[in-house]
This record gives C-alpha cells, structure tokens and sequence, in this order.
C-alpha cells in the first residue's frame, strides 16, 4: 500500500495539477455519463461552468447531446480542429491503457486520471511520450 502511494503522489503533484488546469482549454471528457449522480456528469457540469470547453466522449451516447455538447464515440472521432489539451478519464483502472494511446495520437498535452482510477503502466506511457500526467 505504501508503494503504491508513493506512486499516486508521484502523478499528484501540485505543480502539475495548476499547470494542467492553467493550460488546458479544450478538454476530452472520457466516460461521460448522463446520469446526474455520476462525478463525469457533474464534473463536465463544473468544467463548463468554469470556462473549458469540454468534449463528453462514451460510445453508448455518441450523436447525443450531454449539457449541451455533443458526444463523441471515441477521442479520435473528435472533429481535428478541436486540438484536445487535457484527457479527462473516468473510466475503470484497465480500461486507461488504450486510452492513452488514443490521447497520445490525438496529440493531447495530459491526461488526468480522476480519483480511483489508478494505471501506473498507462501513466508512464504517458509521461514518455510527453505528457502532463495527474492520477488522483
């Protein structure tokens, strides 16, 4: 438990947090939901209330629209012209790898793994290919 801490705090860097959050302006939201309860539903909620320009993506809900937004099968279906700074994922822990590599071909600057959702391989994927990497 202890090792795997030390890996969490590695990727929870203050630093890195406020740089993300300071640079990013067109975020991909991965896992979106359009049930209320779920944290996707009401952190897309907060990002667009706060001036980020997000864009859901859930294959389940592709062609629909989720606060106004419309949603997107997958990150690379997103229109080219959106250049996606920051992945937002909300998806379990196994399902971040493909993920990542669908963020590091887009050409998106960080990906953030919301709280419990944990992939250190994935993570260092993303750290060598140049990423900005928040795992909380």
């Amino acid at each position: 438990l202890l090792y795997l801490s030390r890996i969490v705090m590695s990727f929870n860097n203050p630093e890195t947090i406020r740089k993300v959050l300071t640079t990013s302006k067109n975020i991909a939201l991965v896992g979106a939901s359009k049930k209320s309860v779920r944290p996707s539903n009401y952190v897309m909620k907060f990002l667009l209330d706060n001036g980020y320009n997000v864009v859901p993506v859930n294959p389940a809900l592709e062609g629909k629209e989720l606060h106004g937004k419309l949603v997107y099968g997958s990150l690379s279906s997103i229109p080219k012209d959106v250049p996606i700074d920051m992945v937002d994922i909300f998806r379990n822990s196994e399902a971040v790898p493909p993920i990542v590599d669908e963020a590091i071909s887009i050409g998106a600057k960080s990906i953030w793994m919301q709280v419990g959702v944990i992939n250190e391989t994935a993570a260092e994927t993303a750290k060598k290919a140049g990423l900005e990497v928040v795992m909380n």
